[in-house]
């Protein structure tokens, strides 16, 4: 048996699955319909993928580091499953692509986002400071503020039309993933609305015009 536990692909990235993830997981139709979403000339950067419990994750569902994609199998669907690789797909894609992602008028579109929730929020009665709105990287405080002081579910009614999902307001790099993320597995057209610089980006990106 295999030292690394059982073994797949995705195009020509090996896929490792250890330990013993959620029984309901199939697999072979995750590779499939990975392969069916992603060209191959997209996963340049992953060397290989890895799912199972691992000190990587750090209490993620899935991390990008290193050339590897490193991804929970506690998740309950195969789509969960996929929405953790594609995001992190996004992210190994910023090497190759960062200067053309992260232009003056992409890090705009970011920042007049991020100020519109800032002032959404404090309407709201949310004690959030302007260093953290101000600061588009990603931080570990303001990570915890949206997800635990305000919550998803909040965050979702106050950011409906501004972002993708709540989660891309987090961070200048999670705006990008999320946004990839969610025009490969939802509706393009929604991110072509709400975020028309973000979707210019990802279309030259997937038509190879980067």
């Amino acid at each position: 048996m295999n030292p690394l536990g059982r073994q797949y692909y995705i195009h020509n990235v090996p896929v490792f699955v250890v330990g013993e993830p959620e029984e309901n997981l199939d697999f072979p139709e995750f590779c499939t319909d990975a392969e069916d979403l992603l060209t191959s000339s997209l996963l340049t950067n992953i060397d290989v993928t890895y799912v199972g419990d691992f000190p990587e994750l750090n209490g993620r569902n899935a991390t990008y580091a290193n050339g590897a994609i490193y991804m929970s199998g506690r998740e309950p669907t195969n789509f969960d499953m996929l929405e953790n690789f594609v995001h992190e797909v996004a992210h190994s894609l910023e090497p190759a692509y960062g200067e053309f992602i992260y232009s003056e008028d992409f890090l705009n579109e970011f920042r007049g986002k991020r100020q519109r929730l800032c002032n959404i929020l404090k309407a709201h009665g949310y004690n959030v400071s302007d260093r953290l709105c101000n600061f588009i990287e990603y931080n570990a405080q303001f990570d915890n503020f949206l997800a635990h002081d305000v919550g998803y579910p909040t965050l979702l009614n106050l950011t409906m039309g501004l972002f993708a999902s709540p989660y891309g307001a987090t961070s200048i790099q999670e705006y990008f993933a999320n946004g990839f993320e969610k025009y490969l597995l939802e509706d393009p057209r929604s991110i072509k609305t709400v975020s028309p610089i973000l979707y210019r980006k990802i279309e030259s990106i997937l038509n190879d015009e980067a």
